[in-house]
């Protein structure tokens, strides 16, 4: 038994395989656009969306990669500004014991 597919499931799914659409009797000849053949073109798209698609792994981990090296840059900014502003806090209690020291030396 010959059994055609229907829309929904299609005997296959090779568009270049599949019978072509027969015109409607309810609609009036010359209503929809004229078929153009752009089979060279729909190659050229096929094959440029499959290497897009081998490349979008790629990108994702390249954009992955770049949003961790930013983050971690600041991270250590942080870190540095830290560090500086715990240096600047001993440097300042060094000068007042260092004014402290002056002060009694000069009051004895």
């Amino acid at each position: 038994m010959n059994t055609s597919g229907t829309i929904d499931r299609p005997l296959t799914h090779d568009p270049k395989k599949q019978a072509p659409m027969k015109p409607s009797t309810s609609e009036p000849a010359g209503s929809a656009t004229q078929d153009i053949s752009t089979s060279g073109a729909t190659g050229s798209r096929q094959k440029n969306r499959t290497r897009e698609m081998q490349l979008i792994p790629e990108a994702l981990a390249r954009a992955h990669m770049h949003e961790r090296l930013h983050d971690a840059e600041r991270e250590r900014r942080a870190v540095r500004l830290a560090t500086a502003r715990r240096m600047q806090r001993r440097a300042e209690r060094a000068s007042l014991r260092a004014r402290r020291a002056l002060a009694m030396a000069v009051m004895q």
